[in-house]
């Protein structure tokens, strides 16, 4: 009897431009694929080791490669969820084995998750951390998008920049991220002049350590955890702190989980934003499914690469559709 054959690749893509938030600045982005082989058919899923989770690109290729003789036994997604911690490594190998069931079966992992067929979904774009100048620039030239997400972080040209970003982009929608970058007294600060601004929601503006504070304060702008929420067990912590909830699949730990965070935070009375980190198609497509209904989507991580794999994920006027049977799923 045949058993299944698990590959594990780290990868490296440049990005079109450096790409610059709070905590630094990259040009290019490394990922971690997984692969699955059973009975001629493969499935895959991708990662991005993140460090500020104190992830590696090495450590989650030797976690993955830890679990080999596991997947070859017939190791199933609830045995993972039980196997590996919340992260990336779990994300990669629990969307593979999604993709895997949706080809061995012929079926659609919408329909084997019970959901309804996805639609394209708006997608924001990122504009990466600069000066108010460059950043006026980016948003002119992206002025035709709907919604455009702006990095923040934390000093005094902040207002200076969101006021750069809506002299470029006159009728776009913004949300900014300040990536733990404030403290409370910059929020303060800052908040009620990014609502005058027309800022329609500020992302993780404390760090995750200190948002208790958050309760305190007023929101004159609705507020989004990231880093403050992983999985289900962040929901009691933050309650009281935000209005939404950014699921991420690195996060969360795969589709599993982040479909199972996605009901937990709405029964709390959640908004949900849907994320990404800067990665390919293969590692976008099942949050496509996860973003249906989504107030925020943000899987743009494809358009801030150099170049994208193939087949990739289409993107129009539309947003971003769902992933063909060849992608993913």
């Amino acid at each position: 009897m045949s058993r299944r054959r698990l590959e594990v690749h780290a990868e490296r893509f440049p990005l079109r431009a450096a790409f610059t938030i709070s905590r630094g600045s990259r040009t290019v982005q490394e990922v971690v694929r997984v692969a699955i082989h059973e009975h001629g058919h493969t499935g895959q899923g991708e990662c991005v080791p993140y460090a500020h989770y104190g992830e590696t690109v090495a450590g989650v290729v030797a976690t993955l490669e830890g679990l080999r003789e596991a997947v070859a036994e017939g190791l199933d997604r609830d045995a993972l969820a039980g196997t590996l911690a919340a992260g990336a490594a779990r994300n990669a190998l629990d969307c593979a084995l999604w993709d895997l069931a949706a080809k061995q079966s012929g079926r659609r992992v919408w329909e084997l998750a019970g959901l309804a067929a996805p639609e394209p979904v708006i997608t924001a774009y990122t504009l990466s951390l600069d000066t108010p100048a460059a950043m006026a620039a980016s948003a002119a030239a992206n002025a035709a998008r709907p919604l455009l997400k702006i990095k923040l972080g934390g000093g005094d040209e902040d207002i200076e920049r969101i006021h750069a970003v809506r002299d470029g982009a006159p009728e776009a929608r913004l949300i900014v991220d300040a990536n733990e970058g404030w403290d409370a007294a910059a929020y303060e600060r800052l908040a009620p002049e990014l609502a005058r601004a027309g800022v329609a929601m500020i992302e993780q503006p404390l760090p995750a350590a200190d948002d208790a504070a958050l309760a305190e304060l007023p929101r004159p702008v609705p507020l989004c955890a990231d880093e403050s929420c992983h999985d289900r067990t962040s929901l009691a912590r933050i309650r009281g702190r935000y209005d939404l909830v950014n699921i991420k699949l690195d996060k969360a730990g795969g589709l599993t989980e982040a479909l199972a965070l996605r009901e937990a935070a709405r029964a709390d009375g959640l908004g949900i934003m849907v994320g990404c980190m800067l990665a390919t198609s293969l590692a976008m497509a099942p949050a496509v499914l996860l973003a249906q209904g989504a107030a925020y989507t943000d899987l743009d991580g494809p358009l801030l690469l150099a170049a994208d794999r193939e087949p990739g994920l289409r993107y129009d006027a539309r947003g971003v559709h769902p992933p063909e049977s060849t992608l993913w799923g």
